[in-house]
């Protein structure tokens, strides 16, 4: 996570001192050894998580306690095409790694200076594999002094490692020879089988297919060509071992004399199946340089085990290499058994529908993860952890840490959990926000929240969006069509606003971006445009401050009046909508009026029900803007306004106060006080005498709803 604010590890200490340590055998904090849990079948530990639940934050709170302490290996996967390599070292949470080679690199890097001879095998492939653009100087450089650092660490040179980039450079680009377009078939060794069975590169019966992706630009110099002079330059500094023979192992059809690292290079560069073989046979080579570094003494001594923290491998690169250590792992005959502890962040849940993994929660690893291997897929060797969120009274230590000045709301820390639900990002950003406003001599109100102003000066709302939502583009849309119901509503309001775009239907565009960044699954055409609660409200917030006026077609009452026309369209099935919209519009004279015209005449039973659900649903509506709209609902809802209504029968005052307490006390921030319970109760009683028919159900809601209104829960219908 790239990000200003450092989100807070409350209640993660269950995976930090308690399952990384059984599983590393060291403490935490601590220089003392820990009892393992596993001994040689070790999990892969998946830390899942939406954007903000601190997955980063974890792997960078591990690489702190355990770097210099083990070998240790701290790597960020970046989107592929990302540029993900600079001269100046790596990223805040890790090094950066794009693709599988990349990502290989990193942990061969980090990892050798822990080890007296570090990745034997795993070495001359990485270099047999290695390419660059022709032409590109850049890119060129980049690659060299990756290799140059990879040296470096495995103590293969001991030059500085720019003028060993440039010694590299110089002396691979004289080994390359022009080479020239061949006929089809004859590239690599002919008749060399094409992979197939698992634990062999090779398998027989396919012949090798021609070097398309490796082809020559108009330089005649192809990427394949430039792979073949590295991994002979590599060759001729340093005399091969028996690293030969591994290899060679791995292509069982070989012919005698062939390179089989140079038949890895070619095979790397044709891509598609070649590519996979070869990437299958470099971790293999990884797994068995870990598992030989860890000899007869380092167990007698009983050494920590090296530590992996690969963030985001939700990302093609990460998801391949994690599918192929846990191929690996499951593969019965596999003739290493390296003890190599990965804890992996992923964005979003694993697939619900694979049987394969064991997931735990948080609480559930104190004193052991019950992990054990089941079945013989490759995820069974996955162990799930999903990060929760804070609890409610872990935000009162925020906001009051480092905190001087003006005293705080005594409810400021329940409002502010009740808004962001515990999303530790959006709890820190709030609490830092709320700590400089009260440093500044202001007085925060729990209404207050989303007007404060983030560290860089900007509202504190639209801070937090860009932090969630990174597109622009997609967040500037949601902003608007999260003010719809459902999809229907949200791509009749685009076609107003004429939202459009290169893609798809606008509305469906946004629910896929939601998707994609994991925010929500499937959406169906009914449900919510937005479905999670502090995402929905801060578009609305967002929506609100950026609206542009009364009468500008963009301006928030005239969305909301054209989404209140929209379902009015629809008869019963849209009045709920329809009034929720009049109201946020500001119309409430409209909505009373409404709701005591159809109590009065309204005779059946069964409209009891149908009533009450309007009515909840429009006292959910969000506020108008702050310039446009003075709130005096709780005073309403208390009767301190009646002589404002003077022209209402009983019952319309009656209804007006109902709806204003209500939609007083839908707002996440306020604090369910006495009077207001009361008040309800004693307007829904009244109701209840002066109906015919709904006497029964408006009985009951004055006993349920003010009992559920002090506890925020769902306000309930009764007969449901």
């Amino acid at each position: 996570m790239n990000s200003a604010e450092d989100v807070p590890l409350y209640g993660r200490d269950p995976l930090l001192r308690a399952l990384v340590p059984r599983l590393t055998g060291l403490k935490y904090d601590e220089r003392s050894r820990a009892a393992r849990e596993f001994q040689h079948d070790l999990p892969v530990v998946l830390v899942t998580g939406r954007h903000g639940m601190g997955r980063s934050a974890v792997l960078r709170e591990l690489a702190a306690h355990y770097r210099g302490r083990l070998p240790l290996a701290h790597i960020r996967i970046a989107p592929t095409g990302a540029t993900a390599f600079s001269a100046g070292g790596s990223d805040a949470d890790g090094h950066l790694a794009t693709d599988l080679v990349g990502v290989l690199m990193e942990l061969a890097r980090q990892l050798a200076p822990s080890y007296r001879r570090p990745f034997p095998v795993l070495l001359p492939g990485l270099f047999a594999v290695s390419s660059w653009d022709p032409g590109d100087d850049a890119d060129r450089d980049a690659v060299c002094l990756r290799l140059a650092r990879l040296l470096i660490a495995c103590h293969q040179a001991d030059e500085p490692e720019q003028e060993l980039r440039q010694a590299w450079a110089a002396a691979v680009e004289a080994r390359v020879e022009p080479v020239f377009p061949r006929a089809p078939g004859v590239f690599g060794v002919p008749g060399v089988p094409v992979p197939g069975a698992p634990g062999a590169l090779g398998a027989p019966g396919v012949p090798v297919v021609p070097d398309a992706p490796g082809a020559p630009g108009a330089s005649g110099v192809g990427t394949a060509s430039i792979s073949r002079a590295l991994r002979r330059e590599y060759a001729h500094r340093y005399r091969a071992g028996g690293e030969r023979d591994w290899y060679r192992g791995r292509f069982p059809q070989l012919a005698t004399g062939t390179d089989p690292l140079e038949l890895l290079g070619d095979w790397y560069h044709q891509g598609g199946d070649y590519r996979r073989a070869v990437e299958r046979t470099l971790v293999a080579a990884f797994r068995h340089d870990v598992a030989g570094s860890y000899g007869r003494l380092q167990r007698w001594n009983r050494e920590p085990w090296p530590l992996v923290l690969l963030d985001d491998v939700h990302l093609p690169a990460g998801r391949r290499f994690l599918d192929l250590l846990l191929e690996h792992r499951a593969m019965s005959g596999s003739p290493e058994r390296e003890e190599l502890v990965v804890v992996a962040t992923r964005l979003g849940e694993p697939p619900g529908s694979d049987p394969g993994p064991v997931r735990r929660e948080l609480a559930d690893l104190v004193r052991g993860s019950g992990w054990q291997r089941r079945g013989t897929a490759p995820s069974a060797g996955l162990l799930t952890v999903p990060l929760t969120p804070l609890s409610r009274d872990d935000v009162l230590p925020l906001l009051e840490a480092g905190s001087a000045g003006a005293p705080l709301h005594p409810y400021l820390a329940s409002a502010l959990h009740s808004l962001t639900g515990g999303h530790p990002a959006a709890t820190t950003m709030l609490c830092s926000a709320v700590r400089a406003a009260t440093r500044a001599g202001l007085a925060v109100a729990p209404r207050d929240l989303l007007e404060l102003s983030a560290k860089d000066g900007r509202p504190v709302g639209e801070a937090l969006l860009e932090r969630l939502l990174p597109d622009r583009r997609q967040r500037d849309r949601l902003t608007l069509l999260s003010l719809a119901r459902d999809s229907a509503a949200a791509e009749a309001l685009a076609t107003r606003l004429r939202l459009e775009g290169p893609e798809q239907l606008p509305a469906n565009a946004v629910t896929d971006y939601l998707e994609q960044q994991h925010w929500q699954r499937l959406t169906p055409p009914e449900s919510p445009l937005v479905t999670d609660p502090l995402l929905q409200k801060l578009l609305v917030h967002e929506a609100r401050r950026l609206s542009p006026g009364p009468d500008d077609s963009r301006g928030w009452q005239e969305i909301h009046r054209f989404l209140q026309n929209h379902h009015a369209q629809r008869g019963d099935d849209g009045q709920a909508d329809a009034l929720r919209h009049m109201l946020a519009a500001g119309g409430v004279e409209t909505v009373v009026a409404s709701l005591a015209e159809e109590f009065q005449s309204e005779r059946d039973e069964r409209g009891a029900g149908h009533w009450l659900r309007c009515l909840r649903y429009a006292a959910t509506a969000p506020t108008p803007p702050a310039r446009d709209w003075e709130d005096d609902r709780l005073r309403i809802a208390l009767g301190a306004h009646d002589g404002r209504y003077v022209h209402l029968d009983d019952t319309e005052r009656c209804v007006n106060r109902l709806l204003h307490a209500l939609w007083y006390l839908s707002e996440p921030h306020t604090e369910p006080d006495p009077d207001t319970c009361t008040a309800i109760e004693q307007e829904l009683a009244y109701l209840s005498l002066r109906h015919p028919s709904w006497r029964v159900a408006l009985g009951q809601a004055a006993r349920r709803w003010p009992a559920a209104a002090r506890d925020k829960r769902p306000l309930p219908i009764p007969g449901q």
